[in-house]
């Protein structure tokens, strides 16, 4: 049996906080479509799975964070291919200091994969735990 988009939803939040990088795009199907409606960078759907790897591999180029996703609420709809996930990626920086950024996933699952993503992370947030808020300031000032 297939695992349930909550299921699926569940190992990829875990998947990101244990760095398990090569094992993400798995949970994705060949053909996908993954948003960050409130990317500063504009970033462009990632469509493929591939797409997704390479995504992903950029987290081997960072060290990781202790970090596990924490607060989640899971929103089942009146699709069952459809959830609505509310958690926020909890933990220390590198200098010790507490982080939180909250985050909402919109996902939609079919035979276990991830068909369709609309990921609406804190950007701010995100860069302020890597120690990397003045890059984003400085990519998005005109």
């Amino acid at each position: 049996m297939a695992p349930t988009p909550r299921e699926v939803f569940l190992k990829l939040v875990w998947g990101v906080s244990e760095g398990r990088w090569d094992e993400l795009p798995e949970l994705y199907a060949d053909q996908t479509h993954v948003e960050h409606p409130f990317s500063p960078f504009g970033d462009e759907p990632l469509r493929t799975r591939e797409d997704l790897r390479e995504h992903f591999s950029a987290g081997k180029r960072m060290p990781l964070l202790p970090q596990e996703p924490a607060n989640i609420t899971v929103h089942e709809t009146a699709d069952p291919e459809v959830i609505v996930a509310e958690f926020e990626y909890r933990g220390t920086t590198e200098s010790g200091e507490p982080f939180r950024v909250p985050c909402i996933f919109v996902l939609r699952v079919r035979d276990g994969k991830i068909v369709a993503s609309r990921d609406y992370i804190d950007h701010i947030s995100s860069a302020r735990r890597r120690g990397l808020l003045d890059d984003l300031i400085g990519t998005i000032r005109p």
